[in-house]
């Protein structure tokens, strides 16, 4: 009885001691946590700055007050004596006479182009007879190499085989009947992204009634050109000519003069087009459905909405004369647009019109792009203290200078 009676008290004094241990044990890992809790309370500066740079929306936050600071002024020009502030003025109003004298330089320029241009004129005029099938050019005025021929003469007996073949391509080529150069001034909107992207499907019939493009400059005050665009006799509007007007100035403006580059266009104007019966490409029917209220009868009505198209070229958005109103933002962005394709028109597409036809000048203009890209962005780590309004060139005085000996 004493080893029965036993056994079971040996049994409930071991359950007490486990459930000791196993108090003690949870209090250990109280304790542990505590001892963590109190790591994680005490984490040092750099481990909370490490964190903080991984989470997106602290650098975003980061990022966007650093790019508000670009450019902002150090305070060094601030804190000049007056007597240097003063001199600063002279140097500024001395700046804005050579800011006059530039602007009296384009418009000099503005002049010389007005005056070659009658030297281009008889040019442009033969281009456009060929074009047109007018004239046909001469063998003399044909002679131009062509990329495709070589250097190294032909054999004899090549030469005859090629004057053969030559013959019989003429002859299938005279049984064709094409005159002059097909869809010509299309083909080199079409090549040419700026003005490809205005052209739509149903402006593509009436471009190729489009004979000539002519850029004509105003000797008159204020400066400025006219876009002319040519037209045979087409199903789709009587015009002859379309014109679009663009009024140009080279003048520093008076509330921000050191912010002029040269001639800006300030103005446009387009031209109506008398378009034929129900051959109106910029305007589209829409037709709607309208139900009453009150009785529940449905009708449809027919309403006339703008439709996108090239010709929507002629009809710009009108500039407020009083130049303190405002514009909203979408017609200031169609006027930019507006300007620079008038603009390229002018300096690109009319002086070297063929070059856009055959894709040569597309090239050019690639190549020039990327030079651009690559000025614009520079090189990392390029310093230029010139450039920096707010370089303190006595801070640099106590630095050594480098030796420029060999």
């Amino acid at each position: 009885m004493a080893d029965t009676d036993g056994k079971p008290t040996e049994g409930v004094e071991g359950s007490e001691e486990l459930e000791e241990v196993e108090e003690e044990t949870s209090e250990g890992t109280d304790s542990e946590e505590e001892v963590n809790h109190e790591k994680s309370n005490t984490t040092t500066p750099e481990a909370l700055a490490s964190q903080l740079m991984m989470s997106p929306s602290v650098l975003a936050a980061m990022q966007e007050r650093l790019g508000s600071l670009v450019g902002s002024p150090s305070g060094y020009i601030q804190s000049l004596p007056k007597a240097v502030k003063r001199r600063l003025k002279a140097l500024k109003k001395q700046q804005f006479e050579c800011t006059k004298i530039e602007a009296d330089f384009y418009k000099e320029v503005h002049k010389l182009e007005c005056k070659y241009a009658t030297l281009y004129a008889p040019l442009f005029e033969k281009r456009k007879a060929v074009v047109t099938a007018s004239q046909e050019p001469t063998d003399e005025e044909c002679e131009w190499p062509s990329e495709d021929e070589k250097d190294e003469e032909l054999a004899d007996e090549v030469k005859n085989k090629v004057k053969v073949e030559e013959k019989k391509l003429e002859s299938s080529e005279d049984n064709e009947d094409v005159k002059g150069i097909p869809q010509f001034w299309l083909t080199i909107f079409k090549n040419v992204d700026m003005l490809s992207e205005m052209i739509q499907e149903h402006d593509e019939p009436i471009l190729k009634h489009l004979q000539d493009v002519k850029a004509i400059f105003s000797e008159k005050d204020p400066m400025g050109f006219t876009l002319e665009f040519h037209f045979e006799p087409n199903e789709y509007f009587t015009n002859s000519v379309l014109t679009k007007q663009y009024t140009m100035r080279s003048e520093p403006d008076e509330t921000d003069p050191f912010s002029f580059e040269g001639p800006e266009i300030v103005k446009c104007n387009g031209c109506k087009i008398d378009w034929k019966k129900g051959k109106n490409v910029t305007v589209k029917t829409v037709k709607k459905k309208q139900k009453h209220k009150g009785s529940g009868t449905t009708r449809t009505i027919t309403k006339t909405v703008q439709n996108d198209s090239f010709f929507n070229f002629f009809s710009p958005p009108a500039i407020p004369e009083d130049e303190e109103t405002e514009m909203d933002e979408d017609t200031e962005a169609l006027l930019a647009a507006d300007f620079e394709i008038g603009h390229f028109i002018r300096e690109r597409i009319v002086p070297r019109a063929v070059l856009y036809f055959t894709g040569e000048a597309l090239e050019n203009d690639d190549e020039y792009d990327e030079e651009g890209e690559e000025e614009e962005g520079g090189e990392e780590g390029d310093y230029n203290e010139d450039d920096d309004p707010d370089y303190n060139p006595q801070k640099d005085q106590s630095k050594p200078q480098e030796c420029k000996q060999q």
